[in-house]
């Protein structure tokens, strides 16, 4: 059966989550029918246009191999693009999802040839050999839109992609197919009936930024296998990293049989009959690869040839022994199964009521949930750096994206692949000095607020600390990488580490002190993230029975205070007093306009990464301060804003007492949205709409939440509102009416977008069960409806808070009921601990 029609099959997932034993603490629970092949539900072409820059291809879950298709488009970071008008350029095997900063990877594309006059005049360099997808009839538009759940378009690209699969139909009747292992791609390439000349290029060169340098390639004359590799340019950082792939090729159906000509090509001059580069003159140009013909199927029938495609960081004869590993069998239909069974998997642990919810809803939750796990990348046994046993996962795009959202996520259904993450992470501590926080393709990327592995690390333990040892993560390897990003100052915290020295002198990066080992720039947005990050350092150190750490670093979570400057109001707004200011290293403080780098900044600057940016921040405004990530294009002028003055999450409570109290915090974050300084790109302004719990009205959290996901996501190819990034944990959090506190026992509470949810959790083998009494749909436009909490149970008795939940809900498998109505005003409950917790109130120590 070929897999055309992949969103047809219908796999049980290996996960029994609906099936799993609650604890003896459990309740009993409604039952809902379960979704056995969540996968049909996800829609991978969300967001492949307007910025998104949404890998679609093929991929397992957290899988190195990412096979897709390559386009010319300007916003091909992924590679692939959802209009068209572009161009076809190739089929590679490593991409990154949701990326901004330079094109990353795209290595070695395989690209297929119709029709050349000769072999010799075959247009091999990626300018010319390009080629238009077909377009969709009105008929075949229609069907391809029911079986993608998407909406028709006028125009549509003849593309189809589910979890784990690819296809396209070229402008020339060529059919292409990929699926994919950890470490392997596997292409199927259909030429239509009456091919006598089938032909495939393999292009060792060509990356993202047609980087290349150091080439070699060996062609086997008798069995076409492609031995190659190159040094390519990192997409975000200075460094460069080594890449090398193992191409063989098998016919479908009949003999392929040695190919009947061969040869190296350099930029559009292939050379017939040469194995090696150096049977060329490769130095003059910058592509070269491989082209080969092959025979026909016989009797002029469809010839369809598969491509196996390894790769590897290590060497090409790793990326061939990958290959013959992980797809011996060449069977592309049990590969494509056997990935789909892996996504059903870890899809299947979450459960929902699709009950009186819509289609799109749905697969706007599944699809968020898929895309989550597309990044970080396993590349377990293909460090280059060193040797070692343990996990190594890189495409780190970046810390300061996903340790909001992303861990807080894989903590509630994945803890397993978590931990493995972690294990990662602790181990490049150990070799490199410092825990990671940008990293792609091996290479050392740039730091952007912050550097953001210190939560993520305090997100596992925090939650997992019991199950560290059975998870081979060794809590005292963690907490020494802790320390190290704490207390060390690194030599270039442009890339890792911190300017540790004067935080712990001042309290405060201060503005104008020139420090060796990185740019003097971003002081503002730094401090906030280190004293987070020594918040996550203190409940590690809690949970160890660090009593005098802990205080240590509580303490130090209170630094963002240092930069705050009482006194300043905000242009034409006098009851906006009090902001985020740079400050010097005597204590007094400088001024940067309220308004820089947002929407309204008079002089329209950007706040991006670079070292002669004197103002204090990075991508955002001082109103709207929060650490963002990619959100740039390739010429790095997209302008962030997000809420600079409004991101504490560790002590919001002292955030208020900051503002002036309950109404002038209310009152600000109602101008920040109302102004449109909110901006649902930013990472740090996704805690935005649920800080009104902090304030006593959760109904406002609720409200705001649900505005922005009607506003700024849907399932169309623009359906994302900027780079991918963190916007899939964000928007699955979102959904699920949660929103969480990294390194910490709790998750904001709100009402999910679906009548039940259900969380399968492997580790703890239980399975917690979130109900809405008095679910009666969504509102469209996000704006009321009964969909505000008004009380909680759990497991039949009534609960602290109706504004957040503890994580023993969730590690003893439990029965949350929740009671809606309609009322926005409903606050968190009257007792003492109602309110979600901060440091000013005692709720950490």
């Amino acid at each position: 059966m070929r897999t055309q029609g992949a969103v047809l099959w219908f796999l049980k997932s290996s996960a029994s989550p609906a099936n799993a034993s609650p604890s003896s603490a459990s309740a009993p629970r409604p039952s809902i029918p379960k979704i056995s092949d969540p996968a049909s539900l996800v829609v991978p072409f969300i967001g492949t246009t307007n910025g998104g820059h949404v890998f679609p291809g093929a991929t397992l879950p957290h899988g190195m191999i990412k096979t897709g298709m390559d386009t010319d488009s300007p916003g091909n970071h992924a590679g692939y693009d959802a209009d068209p008008t572009f161009n076809v350029t190739g089929f590679s095997q490593l991409h990154d999802d949701g990326t901004g900063g330079a094109v990353p990877l795209s290595n070695f594309k395989l690209f297929p040839f119709l029709e050349c006059s000769t072999w010799e005049k075959c247009p091999t360099s990626l300018e010319s050999r390009k080629i238009l997808r077909k377009v969709l009839p009105d008929g075949m538009k229609l069907r391809q839109a029911w079986l993608s759940k998407l909406t028709p378009r006028a125009g549509s690209p003849d593309d189809f992609a589910s979890p784990g699969y690819f296809s396209t139909n070229l402008s020339n009747s060529i059919r292409v197919e990929l699926t994919a292992t950890r470490r392997t791609a596997l292409h199927r390439y259909t030429f239509p009936a009456g091919t006598v000349h089938p032909r495939l290029l393999v292009d060792i060169t060509n990356d993202g930024q047609k980087s290349s340098t150091d080439p070699v390639m060996t062609i086997d004359p008798d069995t076409a296998r492609v031995k190659g590799g190159a040094s390519f340019a990192a997409s975000f950082g200075p460094g460069r990293y080594k890449a090398f792939t193992c191409v063989d090729f098998k016919a479908e159906g009949f003999t392929l049989g040695a190919p009947t000509e061969y040869g190296v090509w350099l930029s559009n001059f292939p050379v017939i009959g040469s194995t090696d580069l150096l049977q060329t003159y490769y130095g003059f140009v910058s592509e070269m690869g491989a082209l080969f013909t092959f025979n026909p199927a016989p009797n002029k029938q469809a010839t369809s040839i598969l491509a196996r495609v390894g790769v590897s960081f290590i060497s090409s004869d790793q990326a061939c022994a990958n290959a013959e590993a992980e797809i011996g069998d060449w069977d592309f239909d049990r590969v494509h199964s056997d990935n789909r069974a892996a996504w059903n998997d870890v899809l299947g642990r979450i459960q929902v009521d699709t009950t009186g919810v819509p289609l799109e809803t749905t697969q706007l939750f599944y699809s968020s949930l898929y895309r989550s796990h597309i990044s970080p990348a396993d590349y377990t046994g293909e460090n280059p750096k060193w040797n070692s046993t343990e996990p190594y996962f890189d495409s780190l795009y970046c810390n300061w994206d996903t340790y909001r959202t992303l861990y807080p996520l894989m903590s509630l259904h994945d803890p397993v692949t978590f931990s493995r993450i972690v294990r990662g992470m602790i181990d490049i501590q150990k070799h490199e000095g410092w825990l990671p926080e940008c990293r792609g393709a091996t290479a050392q990327h740039f730091i952007q607020g912050g550097t953001n592995g210190d939560p993520i690390l305090g997100e596992f333990f925090v939650k997992f600390s019991k199950q560290a040892a059975s998870l081979s993560v060794s809590p005292d390897d963690l907490y020494n990488a802790l320390l190290a990003d704490a207390e060390i100052q690194s030599p270039n915290w442009n890339l890792q580490g911190r300017q540790a020295n004067l935080w712990k002198q001042l309290g405060y990066i201060p503005q104008d002190t020139f420090d060796a080992g990185g740019a003097n720039t971003k002081q503002v947005s730094r401090t906030l993230e280190h004293a987070f990050n020594d918040f996550a350092i203190s409940q590690v150190a809690k949970t160890l029975g660090k009593t005098a750490d802990k205080e240590k670093y509580l303490k130090r979570a209170g630094n963002f205070a240092n930069v705050w400057n009482p006194h300043l109001v905000f242009p034409g707004v006098p009851s906006i007093v009090g902001m985020m200011q740079p400050r010097f290293a005597n204590g007094t403080f400088n001024f940067t306009d309220p308004r820089h780098c947002s929407i309204h900044d008079p002089a329209m600057a950007t706040c991006f990464l670079n070292a002669a940016d004197r103002d204090g921040f990075y991508e955002g405004s001082i109103l709207v301060w929060s650490p963002s990530t990619l959100r740039l294009t390739a010429a790095f002028a997209r302008i962030a804003y997000s809420c600079k003055s409004q991101y504490v999450p560790q002590d919001t409570a002292k955030l208020i007492e900051l503002q002036g109290g309950v109404k002038s915090f209310l009152s600000r974050l109602d101008f920040i949205f109302n102004q449109s300084y909110f901006d649902a790109t930013d990472e740090p302004s996704q805690q935005m709409p649920f800080m009104y719990h902090y304030a006593n009205r959760p109904g406002l959290s609720t409200q705001r939440s649900r505005q922005v996901i009607a506003q700024f996501f849907n399932t169309s190819i623009n359906g994302l509102p900027g780079n991918d990034g963190a916007m899939a944990g964000y928007a699955a959090f979102y959904l699920l009416g949660m929103y969480p506190l990294p390194a910490t026992q709790q998750v904001l509470l709100s009402s999910p977008y679906f009548p039940q949810v259900s969380f399968f959790n492997p580790v703890f083998n239980t399975t917690t069960t979130i109900v809405s009494h008095g679910f009666k749909g969504n509102p469209a436009d996000g704006t009321g409806g009964n969909v505000f909490v008004k009380s909680v149970s759990v497991n039949g008795k009534p609960y602290k808070s109706n504004c957040y939940l503890d994580w023993d809900v969730f590690t003893t498998g439990s029965l949350v009921e929740l009671t809606l109505s309609d009322d926005i005003t409903l606050g968190c409950g009257n007792g003492s601990n109602a309110l979600p917790p901060s440091i000013s109130t005692g709720g950490y120590d």
